[in-house]
């Protein structure tokens, strides 16, 4: 029978819970892109995909949703429409969407800024694809 020693279980329970936490981690950063398709797609349950469109009516900025490493979306009541950007793994909801309009329509050229909510600072650029209604 061998003997372990005490400091033996130590280091073996601190390399377990130390590989538990990278395995936990890793799994966090590949759900987001699943959880946010999975968050979409309970949204436009029923509904169906239009023609795409370079810019819709946004009048209401509240209406305006970040579905994480996913879209955006904006919520028009009756039709939702669907923006998925260049780099989808930008999109934090966390984050807040700074928008330089150059009318009155939110249109896929607009400059979108995300700021961090907390500390107010610029943590990226979203390049916006085709809106595409869905209702």
């Amino acid at each position: 029978m061998q003997h372990i020693s005490r400091k033996s279980l130590r280091g073996a329970a601190t390399l377990a819970f130390a590989l538990g936490l990278t395995a936990a981690c890793t799994t966090t950063q590949m759900g987001g892109a699943e959880e946010g398709e999975a968050r979409l797609a309970t949204m436009l349950e029923g509904k169906t995909a239009g023609e795409p469109q370079s810019c819709i009516p946004a009048f209401l900025d509240n209406r305006l949703r970040i579905i994480d490493e996913t879209a955006v979306v904006y919520d028009a009541g009756d039709t939702i429409y669907v923006a998925r950007p260049d780099n989808p793994r930008s999109l934090d909801s966390r984050d807040i969407l700074v928008i330089e309009r150059t009318g009155s329509q939110l249109c896929k050229q607009d400059v979108v800024r995300t700021i961090d909510r907390t500390q107010g600072y610029t943590t990226g650029v979203v390049f916006l694809g085709d809106f595409v209604p869905y209702e």
